[in-house]
């Protein structure tokens, strides 16, 4: 089991930067491989980024490539996602997931924080 808590979000002006954190706890956690999710109202869940457990490898959703940072540090159990030039349809509540595999199932979510940016 592994518990996920993010922290972080808030509002910000566009063009603004953000960094959130995912603090993980539970048996191995620094072994799982850890994602950020973001839901806007009326859409569904999608996947911002993605990142190995060794930290080696990240994927990025297109809409996010070049803005978006995904990080880790094994040694806190803790995972970023800084957030930089920031447009209004980033508007969204952003969760933490962690799954053993590197796959498209996520079996381990956090609460989510809001980010809104909004002038």
């Amino acid at each position: 089991q592994v518990q996920l808590v993010e922290s972080g979000g808030g509002l910000v002006q566009p063009g603004g930067s953000l960094r959130l954190s995912c603090v993980a706890s539970g048996r191995a956690c620094s072994t799982y491989n850890m994602a950020w999710f973001r839901q806007a109202p009326g859409n569904e869940r999608e996947l911002v980024a993605r990142i190995y457990w060794r930290g080696d490898v990240t994927n990025y959703a297109d809409s996010v490539k070049g803005r978006f940072t995904i990080s880790r540090d094994n040694a806190k159990n803790t995972v970023y996602l800084q957030l930089i030039s920031l447009k209004p349809e980033d508007t969204a509540v952003y969760y933490c997931a962690a799954n053993l595999d590197w796959g498209t199932t996520w079996n381990y979510w956090g609460q989510g924080t809001q980010v809104t940016v909004s002038s």
